[in-house]
């Protein structure tokens, strides 16, 4: 097939999905295009490259995407200042995640590249501006569903089409091995991991859901387009051979587990399963912070945590970055080199060229030091204890809440996301912990959809009647 044929296919089938999509939330608004599109700048490529323009330095980055951002926080601003929005509420409600963004502000002041860590800053507010319009939706939970089946509706079939039409832009060479890598809308291997991390749960918690509620009416074809996407989302995980993202597949699996352990015992015990979901939650960030440092420079055995990953004894090269940086953490354990402080081409050279610690809880402490990690185990840990007082009233949304929030912690353990809200996987918690504090009106939310579709087939029916 031409790749202008499979281009203008594709277009249609995603047209036909953002169509379905629409008649499924007939009731929110437009504005939620804004953080939706902020999304995809955020988990996909730069609008340089796709432009064939400059993408700067890495202390600098590109004007045109520094533009951009500046439109999306002038945009958010503009709307939470024309919805009234309570400032003071957002932030006695959101203590943590506030004290958090304020920590890392503090710490630009003892950076070494203190306006370089204001630029990287002023992007996590950004992100928190971005949240704060998701929570003035009419059903702050019902439209953050809505943004992640767009991203994913757009995502998906768009990486799929880059990877076998335009390899050029949808496939990279690995620097050392050559070895193909399929990168898709990403910049990066593991970056298409992380999304087809989101897609596959999220599409199977929709379905599962669904599934439960026989009485919930849905778009025609709905539950059909949501099968082939995730079809094409576990095609894409898969990856080429000797290529494909272990980390991703890993934490999707745990996921998926704790998703059905929850469901087998919601009727049964489920304050003991929260209550081992919640020491999972602080284990596993505590083996998290341990990892590099057990590690660092040394092997480890292919019974463990690299057999499970499928991957070599050093973990593909992460336990000698890891012994590269920690000289460098523990001249500044305690407060680190400030937000954004830390990777600088210096550094990047003598970490071997990566531009991450490929262990989130580590780069937390490079950037925001010991005081750091333990502000944002705080942060996690809050979201964790909101979903699990939401369980009562939306044992769906909360128990979606509490896998995605594990996921994203065994993700850290060899990938980096925590450390901003920049990054999809973290910007996801983000709106999932403000969504949280929201009464979710489920019960009026599927009266009017189903009244919705009631309504549509009786002005079909009387159409019909009257021709």
């Amino acid at each position: 097939m031409p790749p202008s044929v499979a281009l203008l296919l594709c277009l249609i089938f995603v047209y036909f999905l953002l169509r379905l999509e629409r008649t499924e939330t007939p009731r929110l608004t437009r504005a939620l295009w804004i953080p939706t599109i902020w999304m995809l700048t955020a988990a996909g490529k730069p609008l340089s490259i796709w432009l064939g323009q400059s993408g700067g330095d890495d202390l600098s980055g590109s004007p045109l995407d520094r533009f951009a951002q500046l439109g999306f926080l002038c945009l958010g601003l503009l709307l939470l200042s024309r919805r009234s929005f309570d400032w003071s509420a957002a932030a006695k409600d959101h203590v943590w995640l506030i004290v958090l963004v304020i920590y890392m502000l503090v710490s630009i002041f003892w950076s070494d590249i203190p306006y370089v860590s204001l630029k990287r800053w002023i992007r996590e507010l950004i992100a928190l501006v971005m949240s704060f319009v998701l929570l003035t939706e009419e059903n702050p939970r019902y439209a953050l569903e809505c943004l992640l089946r767009r991203t994913i509706y757009i995502f998906i079939p768009f990486s799929l089409l880059l990877i076998r039409y335009y390899p050029e832009y949808g496939v990279q060479y690995g620097r050392w091995n050559g070895e193909r890598m399929w990168v898709g809308f990403t910049v990066q291997k593991n970056g298409l991991g992380r999304l087809c991390l989101i897609a596959v749960f999220f599409l199977i918690w929709t379905l599962v859901t669904r599934c439960q509620k026989r009485g919930f009416s849905v778009a025609k074809y709905q539950t059909h387009a949501d099968v082939i996407v995730l079809v094409m989302a576990l095609w894409l995980l898969k990856g080429p051979p000797n290529s494909y993202p272990a980390t991703a597949i890993a934490a999707l699996a745990a996921g998926l587990a704790v998703f059905m352990g929850l469901l087998l015992l919601r009727n049964r015990s489920l304050r003991m399963a929260t209550a081992i979901c919640g020491s999972a939650v602080i284990c596993i960030a505590i083996l998290g912070t341990a990892l590099p440092l057990a590690t660092a420079g040394k092997t480890v055995t292919s019974g463990g945590l690299a057999g499970v990953l499928g991957r070599d004894e050093t973990l593909t090269g992460r336990t000698d970055v890891w012994a590269a940086l920690l000289p460098s953490f523990e001249k500044r354990s305690i407060l680190g080199y400030g937000f954004g402080g830390f990777w600088t081409p210096s550094t990047q050279e003598d970490a071997f060229g990566v531009k991450e610690a490929h262990n989130g809880y580590l780069d937390v402490c490079l950037g925001l030091g010991v005081v750091g990690a333990l502000l944002t185990g705080l942060f996690l840990f809050s979201v964790f204890l909101q979903a699990k007082m939401a369980l009562a009233s939306d044992f769906a949304w909360a128990s979606f809440c509490i896998c995605f929030l594990l996921m994203v912690e065994i993700h850290n353990l060899t990938e980096s996301s925590i450390d901003s809200f920049q990054r999809n996987l973290m910007a996801i918690v983000l709106f999932l912990s403000v969504s949280l504090c929201e009464p979710l009106q489920r019960d009026h939310s599927e009266r009017m959809h189903q009244n919705h579709f009631r309504s549509k087939t009786d002005l079909k029916g009387q159409s019909q009647q009257t021709a």
